[in-house]
C-alpha cells in the first residue's frame, strides 16, 4: 500500500480530484457567521473543519464544486437570501486566497485554475427551495456563479421529491420538468442527488443534458434511498452523465444505517437539528459515540461502492463527491480532503488502471461541464427564458 500511496499521489499530480460536494461555506456559517478572519483556512484548522487549503493541497484535490446549501426547512425568502449569502462567502474566500483559488465559471475556467496551480472553485446549490419556485431566482443564482443545483435536499419541495421524504409528486410535477428545462437551457448541471427515485428517471427523461449526482453512493451495495439504484446507475450511459460516490458513512456502510438513525434522533431529543456543526452540537454527537461506539467505514467501503458503479455505469460515468463538512462523521483513511491518495492507493490495489483512474477524479467532471456548455448554447439560440410559474403548471395550491 505504501507503493501505492505514492503512485496515487504521483497521479493526482497530473489529473487531480474534480470533488463534487463540500459543505466548508455551511460551517463557516454555523461556527463564526462568515467572520472569515476568525477561521482562516490558509492555515491548519483540522480541530474546526475537515476543510482547509494546506488539506486540499495534500489531498490533491484541484476543482471543487462548495455547496451553497442551506437546510430545507428553511423556506420561502428566507431560502434565497441564506443562499446568497453562502454564495457570498465562496466568492469572498476565492477574493481573500487569490494565489490559491480560482473563482470557476466554466470548464476552461477549471482547465485554466489547475495550469495556473491554483484550485478550481465553483458552486452549487443544495435543494431547490433555494429558488423559491422563481426560474427568475434561478437564473439569478446561475449569474452569481451557480453550476448546478440539487433538485432537493432532505424534504420534499412543492415540484419534486426527495429521497428521504414521503412521496408526493412521486417524481417531478410539470413545473419540475420545466425547471430540469431552464438548467439546460442555462448550462447548469442537473444534480440529483438527494431526490427519489423517480424524480431521478423523471429528470433522466426530460433533461436535454448530461447530469450528475455530486454526492451519491451504490443502493446496491448500501441500501440507503440516498443511494442511486442500478437501473438509474446504468441509464447513465446513454444520458453521459456522471455519479460521484459519497463518503458519508451512513450511505456506504449498511452497519451504520440504524446507529446514525439513533444517532439523529438523539439530536432532536436535546433540541438540535442533525445537520448543526456548532460546539454544542458537536459536543452531544461526541458523548453518543462514546457510550455507543459507532460502525467505522473505511477507504475499502468506498471503493467497494466504486467498483460498483464502474461495472454498472461504465468508469466514464464516475467521480467523487466527499461530502466533507456536510457530515459528523468520516471514513477511516477519508477523514478530511487530505485523504483522496489513500482512496486512489486504495483503487491502485484493486487494479484500477492509470487511465480510469484519471477519469474518475478529473476528466470524467470536466467533461460532463463541458458537455451542458455545448447543450445550453445550442438551446440559448432557439428558446428564450422561460416565464412560466408553478401556478400555471401545476395549478394554484388551494385548487
Amino acid at each position: 500500500m505504501t507503493d501505492h500511496l505514492a503512485h496515487a499521489r504521483h497521479l493526482l499530480a497530473a489529473n487531480p480530484v474534480v470533488d463534487g460536494h463540500n459543505d466548508l461555506p455551511w460551517a463557516l456559517r454555523e461556527q463564526v457567521r462568515y467572520d472569515l478572519d476568525q477561521l482562516d483556512i490558509a492555515t491548519d484548522q483540522r480541530q474546526r473543519t475537515h476543510t482547509d487549503i494546506p488539506r486540499l493541497r495534500e489531498g490533491g484535490v484541484g476543482a471543487q464544486f462548495w455547496s451553497v446549501f442551506v437546510r430545507s426547512d428553511f423556506s420561502g425568502d428566507t431560502a434565497v437570501s441564506a443562499t446568497l449569502e453562502q454564495i457570498d462567502v465562496v466568492r469572498r474566500l476565492t477574493e481573500r486566497y487569490p494565489d490559491d483559488l480560482r473563482l470557476s465559471l466554466t470548464a476552461d475556467d477549471v482547465e485554466a485554475a489547475r495550469a495556473e496551480g491554483r484550485i478550481a472553485s465553483l458552486m452549487g446549490a443544495e435543494g431547490g427551495h433555494s429558488i423559491n419556485c422563481s426560474l427568475a431566482t434561478l437564473r439569478a443564482l446561475y449569474d452569481l456563479g451557480v453550476r448546478y443545483m440539487t433538485l432537493t435536499h432532505n424534504d420534499n419541495i412543492p415540484w419534486a421529491d426527495s429521497a428521504t421524504d414521503e412521496p408526493r409528486a412521486h417524481g417531478l410535477t410539470r413545473f419540475g420538468e420545466e425547471v430540469v428545462r431552464e438548467m439546460n437551457r442555462l448550462g447548469m448541471l442537473v444534480d440529483l442527488s438527494h431526490v427519489s427515485a423517480d424524480t431521478m428517471r423523471d429528470a433522466l427523461r426530460v433533461t436535454e443534458a448530461p447530469v450528475v449526482f455530486s454526492h451519491s453512493s451504490a443502493r446496491a451495495v448500501c441500501d440507503h434511498p440516498r443511494n442511486i439504484p442500478d437501473d438509474v446507475l446504468a441509464a447513465l450511459k446513454e444520458n453521459g452523465g456522471v455519479a460521484m460516490a459519497t463518503f458519508v458513512p451512513k450511505f456506504v456502510l449498511p452497519e451504520a444505517v440504524a446507529w446514525t438513525k439513533a444517532a439523529d434522533d438523539n439530536m432532536r431529543a436535546h433540541g438540535l437539528h442533525p445537520l448543526e456543526l456548532t460546539e454544542a452540537a458537536k459536543k452531544v454527537q461526541r458523548a453518543f459515540e462514546e457510550a455507543h461506539p459507532r460502525p467505522t467505514a473505511t477507504a475499502a467501503t468506498v471503493a467497494d461502492h466504486l467498483d460498483h458503479m464502474r461495472e454498472v455505469a461504465g468508469v466514464d460515468h464516475i467521480g467523487i463527491g466527499g461530502d466533507f463538512d456536510g457530515t459528523a462523521f468520516t471514513p477511516s483513511g477519508l477523514d478530511d480532503v487530505a485523504g483522496y491518495p489513500n482512496l486512489i492507493a486504495e483503487l491502485l490495489d484493486r487494479r484500477w488502471s492509470e487511465a480510469e483512474l484519471a477519469k474518475l477524479t478529473w476528466q470524467n467532471a470536466v467533461r460532463v461541464l463541458r458537455e451542458a456548455e455545448a447543450v445550453a448554447r445550442g438551446l440559448r439560440a432557439v428558446r428564450g427564458p422561460s416565464i412560466a410559474t408553478i401556478d400555471q403548471l401545476d395549478g394554484a395550491p388551494d385548487a
